[in-house]
């Protein structure tokens, strides 16, 4: 026998015989791990068993299908569970049912598929009428069965169900499932059967065959596409698979004396420390999260059933002690004995993780790595997302639940493909569903703001809209949406697809029109975690920046220095640009200068600015580098009005811009090749950059320039331009009589400056990665015009990850592992840096920890996920 079949297929969980524990969360999946600890600490969980992920894997190697050895284990454990429980799988008198559930690794709510009450069929339901003395209860159970059932195993649309229901409370005139009768129910049972055999389906009586159809279909839904969507979104990797648990049913849905609910042990949406959740009375747990019925606030459970609350109470403070997380847990009371039917580490906003990871730590519960574990770079970026400012005068249209803090405006879409349509077009865009569901996790993941008419603050929306980060108001009652029509209609006021509306999703409020936003203000837990962040990293943070307001955001986030300030974006402004274009179109050197030499000042005075926000700072301004047919119009009127000004004619301006056209202007005739063309462009550019630092240093202000040379590849290019470089400093120094300490360096953005690193060296102070065009030029592709192909790359599982988007280790990242082991060969003290977009994404900004890179630079914004990325990663690999 081979160690494979040898493996346990089968944990199961209840009484004293559980055989799994939390440690096993990659064999069982969270939710089995849970279900097993919880189970060992004796808190009262229905007993079952957990089929590992190991056998879903198994599952699509063998052609979708359950193996006999697993079956034979499932058996076995059915029959530990009937032993346990006194009742009979199946049974016409004692029936035990079941609920079918996916647990994947990490947490996917409402991702893959559950199906409850499974076990029933004609005679079983008899049995469950008896059993619990209410054939309404029973039938009730009997149709949501065949419904779910039918919609995830049988794949038969929900919708067809769902109108039998609604037209059979229509023509009763009642509002609510519950009102319906047991004769009701019945009758629906037979709606059903005939839609599932109109369908050329048949409905199985064998509760074996259900059972073993549900496992299957769980785990089909691991590959399903909203599965697929999440876990692309969250970077889970598809190649985990999912355990599947089965749990015999208990019933929230018996009484009064019953009921579900969902909690958390902290508010999740603002972290405080205080029991949150929602629950109903004589209900399955299906319905809180559904949002069909609008729960009741956990506290009011205390005053109609305190005895179930206090022991409620007392196992959250024992889970959260004992897991040393925040716990979202499902429970369910029936007929006044309260089972907890999972627990897991809860979804939250990206405030409430820097709130709850900083409380933790001052309550002892966690150590200050630990805490800075708990949050993510992608959490730092949603919490510094803008808000709806405060003072502005608004016109609020309706006011639903706050699920997901934060402000959104866009425009209305009211399905989820057009969300993600329109925003792969460029538009902000609110999805305005009655309900979400899984199926809409595209669209939730595209919109910048989700609204619903229906669910409460742990329904699907409020739940999956707090781990995306994204703004949602949930349960706004007074909405009335038409799917159909594209229209929604608050009060007397009606939205037509495309409209703009702006929500708060700190308020719930629903406003009219495009709301002004503000910046977010941190808080005091935010900046105490970038402080341990900042005392526990090696890595040096920069910021990518050229305005006075992107700097001083910089400042103000911590940023200790730039990485790279794009002297060309200096040049837009609207005299500035004219002076540039006189230099192109010039025609002697003698002109070119003259106009250079009207930019200086403006160069010049905007170094100034810059040394003096940063004083002490590195600070690394790269010279000229886009091509110069960027800078010129194209437009008629634009180009007949550049002729006025600058005194020539529409035809030289013309001719000049058809001699600048190069068919691959990336590869073309930039960076460093300009200067060796036009040496006076960055003569002129080093002189403003030296002069604005000799008037900083006398007005006391500390300077550090670093003259970075782009598009290298050739050591003689930076030979040639550095000795350009430093014959003007040397010049403008000696003038001055003054000393300064300043470094050249260069990009590394060509492979072959990557691959002749030793020799590139030799001429550099320092390196920085420019990985944009590194990545460009190494797959061969234009960042702007390939994303029209790759997200088909992507949804075919051609390429993991946007390469523009994540730093490809693998290949880029291997260019850039042989250019710092060349460039340090040469220099052991090179000082190496990266400055593209890259600089600022988590996993990226660990793999510069790991290659011992001096500092990373990134966008402003950005900074403060750098410096958590760099603290983690020093937490994960210590040096």
């Amino acid at each position: 026998m081979t160690t494979q079949t040898l493996q346990k297929k089968v944990y199961f969980f209840g009484n004293k015989e559980t055989e799994g524990n939390r440690d096993q969360r990659n064999l069982l999946g969270g939710k089995g791990a849970n279900l097993a600890e919880m189970t060992n600490l004796n808190i009262p969980v229905p007993p079952g068993f957990t089929i590992t992920t190991n056998e879903c894997l198994s599952y699509y190697k063998n052609n979708q299908q359950l193996s006999k050895e697993l079956l034979e284990e499932i058996v076995a454990n059915i029959k530990k569970i009937e032993k346990s429980s006194n009742k009979i799988f199946g049974d016409s008198e004692n029936p035990l049912l079941f609920s079918v559930r996916s647990g994947a690794r990490i947490s996917m709510p409402g991702m893959m598929d559950t199906i409850l009450n499974l076990g029933l069929n004609d005679e079983a339901v008899e049995g469950l009428s008896k059993q619990s003395q209410s054939e309404q209860f029973a039938w009730d159970s009997y149709r949501r069965f065949i419904q779910m059932f039918s919609s995830v195993v049988l794949e038969i649309e929900h919708h067809l169900f769902e109108e039998e229901l609604t037209k059979l409370k229509q023509e009763i005139n009642v509002e609510l499932d519950m009102d319906l009768s047991a004769e009701h129910f019945k009758k629906l049972v037979q709606s059903y059967k005939k839609i599932i055999a109109s369908n050329g389906k048949t409905f199985p009586q064998d509760p074996v065959e259900q059972l073993t159809l549900a496992i299957s279909a769980v785990f089909n839904s691991w590959e399903s596409e909203r599965a697929y969507k999440y876990r692309k979104i969250n970077k889970i990797p598809d190649h985990w698979g999912t355990a599947v648990n089965v749990q015999s049913m208990v019933f929230g849905n018996l009484g009064d004396d019953s009921g579900t609910g969902v909690c958390f042990t902290r508010n999740p949406s603002t972290g405080e420390n205080k029991f949150y959740g929602e629950y109903l009375v004589n209900a399955q747990g299906e319905d809180v999260v559904a949002g069909i019925r609008t729960p009741e606030e956990i506290e009011k459970l205390n005053k109609i059933m305190p005895t179930i609350y206090k022991e409620l109470v007392d196992i959250y403070k024992r889970l959260e002690q004992h897991f040393k997380e925040m716990q979202d847990m499902e429970f369910t009371i029936e007929k006044g004995k309260l089972y907890i039917l999972q627990t897991r580490t809860g979804k939250r906003t990206a405030a409430a993780a820097i709130k709850i990871a900083v409380d933790m730590e001052k309550e002892k519960l966690i150590d200050k790595e630990t805490a800075l574990l708990r949050v993510t770079g992608d959490q730092l970026d949603q919490l510094l997302h803008p808000t709806i400012d405060p003072n502005a005068k608004v016109s609020v249209l309706a006011k639903g639940l706050p699920a997901s803090p934060g402000a959104a405006v866009g425009q209305l879409v009211f399905n989820a493909d057009d969300a993600e349509k329109w925003t792969g077009e460029g538009k902000q865009v609110l999805l305005i569903r009655e309900e979400t569901s899984p199926e809409d996790i595209g669209g939730m993941h595209a919109a910048c703001g989700i609204l619903t008419a229906r669910g409460g603050m742990t329904s699907h929306a409020a739940v999956v809209a707090r781990g995306m980060g994204k703004c949602c108001v949930a349960g706004c009652q007074t909405l009335q949406i038409s799917a159909k029509a594209k229209t929604l209609k608050i009060n007397d006021k009606t939205f037509k697809e495309g409209d703009y509306l702006s929500l708060n999703g700190t308020s719930g409020e629903v406003i009219e029109g495009k709301a002004p936003l503000q910046e977010v203000k941190t808080t005091e837990e935010f900046t105490k975690l970038l402080g341990w962040a900042n005392d526990i990293r090696r890595l040096k943070v920069r910021t990518n920046a050229e305005t006075e307001e992107d700097v001083k955001t910089a400042v103000k986030f911590g940023a200790e220095g730039i990485g790279l300030c794009r002297t060309e974006h200096m040049f837009f402004e609207a005299e500035r640009i004219d002076f540039f274009r006189e230099m192109i179109l010039a025609d002697t050197q003698e002109k070119r200068k003259e106009a250079l030499n009207k930019l200086f000042l403006y160069q010049k005075e905007d170094f100034l600015k810059i040394f003096k926000l940063m004083p002490g700072l590195p600070i690394t301004i790269r010279l000229l580098d886009p091509p110069l047919h960027e800078f010129l119009p194209h437009e008629e009127s634009q180009i007949e009005e550049l002729a006025k000004k600058i005194k020539t004619t529409k035809d030289s301006i013309k001719k000049k811009i058809n001699s600048l056209h190069e068919q691959n202007p990336m590869l073309g005739h930039r960076g460093c090749r300009l200067a060796i063309t036009y040496p006076e462009i960055y003569e002129m550019q080093t002189k403003a950059i030296i002069q604005a630092a000799i008037e900083a240093q006398q007005a006391n202000t500390i300077v550090n320039p670093e003259i970075m040379i782009p598009l290298i590849g050739d050591v003689n290019e930076l030979k040639t331009l550095r000795e350009l470089v430093e014959n003007t400093v040397k010049e403008i120094l000696n003038k001055n009589n003054i000393h300064l300490n300043y470094q050249i360096g260069t990009m590394i953005e060509v492979p072959r400056a990557a691959l002749m690193a030793d020799k590139v060296a030799s001429a550099a102070d320092f390196f920085s990665f420019g990985t944009n065009d590194l990545t460009q030029m190494t797959y061969g592709l234009s960042r702007d015009d390939s994303s029209s192909f790759i997200p088909e790359y992507l949804n075919k599982k051609v390429w993991k990850e946007d390469p523009f988007q994540v730093l490809d280790q693998e290949g880029i990242g291997e260019l850039i592992k042989i250019a710092i082991k060349k460039g340090r060969t040469q220099k052991s003290n090179l000082k190496i840096g990266i400055c593209g977009e890259h600089g600022g994404e988590p996993r990226s900004v660990g793999f510069c920890h790991r290659e011992k890179f001096d500092y990373v630079s990134c966008s402003p914004y950005r900074i403060p996920i750098a410096i958590l990325s760099a603290a983690q990663e020093k937490i994960r690999h210590p040096e």
